[in-house]
């Protein structure tokens, strides 16, 4: 294979919609990948969020599908049945993947709908009804619509299963299967995952026709972290962490950063505080509503708030370009959610700095996840925010203290100062004066 997208067997469209925005060279995964989808092989593509898997599977079933501008749309007998069936297993997740697919497809009318729980049923079954070319959904809501006779997957001939590890994670394995026996006319099957626990490579032998296994190395080789991640770990106190946590924030060149939490308890505490000290944080987890989520996520993406504090959950399928900084406020249970969480920065090339607090009660899963994944960071040193090493380590500007209350009160100042600055008084006066005239005027 070439080495643009140009030297591929793409459609004219297809070409023309990856040129708009930006994409000229294929990633690793999916240089590797597209020569096999493209001619219709089952493919089997471990490798992490973040390596470019969704343009991997995504290209090739777009271009398969028959669309409403294409010229074979006239001949096709059940126009407006699904064709496409991407399976994610969080919300968060089907909406990225649903973008993705969209900038690619408008060229020629191909229809893509996000399907997912936590939302209106009437929406989804009317998007239904008006005909669709690409679903992609969660487990759940997918077989709610199935069974509800909404959502039709007979004309279904791809399906693509993201992130099977977290399926299984989240025990969506058995709707999976569900979901595969009721797609009886299907020619390609595309399954992506971190890793290859041994369900799924059972998944994989009972639905799949002798898959191609591609696996990416060097940089995005899963059993070694992103090497251009700078990590940082330290032995933090359970009190003194939300102020470790807020000087560095203030470090210089900090840009769009993701807080993680284990608990979603933690994760809301951390941001009230955050908040409170005067920092643009927003929260993201389970115990808040779907629009909420969404917000909070588009809040960040918008610019409106550079800080996301998240649990590992709410942030699968998190894929933002630019995030600087992931900070590990409450160490990971293993080493996989290590990689996971931390894979969040150093996207497309770019670099990253990582910092995980590990308490005292954290040290020995820390040693195990140290030790999993040979970083050399098995001695965590004792910091506090008031440590000189934190304060050079990570480009924190001496005399930063646990709040932006300096900024807050200039801003403060500055719009009281404003406010005096008006001319609210001589504007009124010539009013009072002239109400006066005319008393005068009259009373004579």
């Amino acid at each position: 294979m070439g080495n643009t997208f140009a030297d591929l067997p793409l459609r004219p469209e297809t070409l023309a919609a990856l040129a708009e925005h930006g994409f000229e060279s294929p990633f690793p995964i999916q240089e590797q990948v597209l020569p096999i989808a493209l001619a219709d092989g089952d493919v089997i593509g471990q490798a992490k969020t973040g390596t470019g898997k969704t343009l991997a599977f995504g290209i090739p079933v777009i271009e398969r599908v028959i669309a409403p501008l294409d010229k074979e749309w006239a001949e096709l007998s059940a126009k407006g049945s699904p064709q496409v069936l991407v399976v994610v297993p969080t919300r968060e997740l089907c909406v990225q993947v649903t973008k993705d697919i969209d900038e690619l497809t408008g060229n020629r009318g191909i229809r893509t709908l996000a399907v997912y729980g936590g939302r209106a049923f009437e929406p989804q079954i009317e998007a239904l009804q008006n005909g669709i070319e690409i679903v992609v959904g969660t487990p759940g809501r997918l077989l709610d619509l199935y069974r509800q006779g909404q959502l039709k997957l007979k004309e279904v001939s791809r399906v693509v299963l993201d992130e099977a590890d977290e399926m299984l994670d989240l025990g969506f394995l058995p709707d999976v299967e569900k979901i595969f026996s009721s797609t009886p006319n299907r020619q390609q099957t595309m399954l992506f995952s971190a890793t290859m626990p041994g369900d799924i490579i059972a998944l994989a032998r009972k639905f799949m026709n002798q898959p191609v296994h591609i696996r990416t190395q060097d940089n995005e080789d899963e059993s070694a972290v992103v090497s251009r991640i700078e990590q940082h770990v330290l032995r933090a106190h359970a009190m003194d962490k939300i102020e470790m946590l807020a000087r560095i924030l203030q470090a210089d060149g900090r840009g769009p950063t993701i807080v993680f939490c284990r608990t979603k308890r933690t994760c809301q505490k951390t941001t009230d505080d955050l908040v409170e000290r005067g920092f643009k944080a927003a929260p993201i987890h389970g115990d808040l509503g779907q629009s909420a989520r969404e917000k909070a996520l588009n809040d960040f993406k918008g610019g409106k708030s550079d800080v996301l504090v998240a649990t590992d959950v709410a942030a699968r399928g998190i894929d933002i370009d630019g995030i600087t900084h992931v900070i590990n406020y409450q160490c990971p249970e293993d080493e996989k959610t290590y990689v996971h969480r931390i894979g969040r920065t150093a996207r497309a090339g770019a670099k990253g700095i990582s910092v995980t607090f590990v308490d005292w009660d954290e040290l020995a899963r820390w040693k195990m996840i140290d030790t999993a994944l040979n970083l050399g960071l098995a001695e965590p040193e004792e910091t506090y925010s008031s440590s000189e090493h934190l304060y050079s380590a990570l480009n924190i500007p001496a005399g930063s203290t646990g709040r932006m209350v300096k900024a807050k009160l200039v801003q403060k100042q500055t719009e009281s100062e404003s406010r005096r600055e008006k001319p609210v008084k001589s504007e009124t006066a010539p009013r009072k004066e002239r109400t006066r005239v005319r008393t005068k005027k009259f009373s004579s």
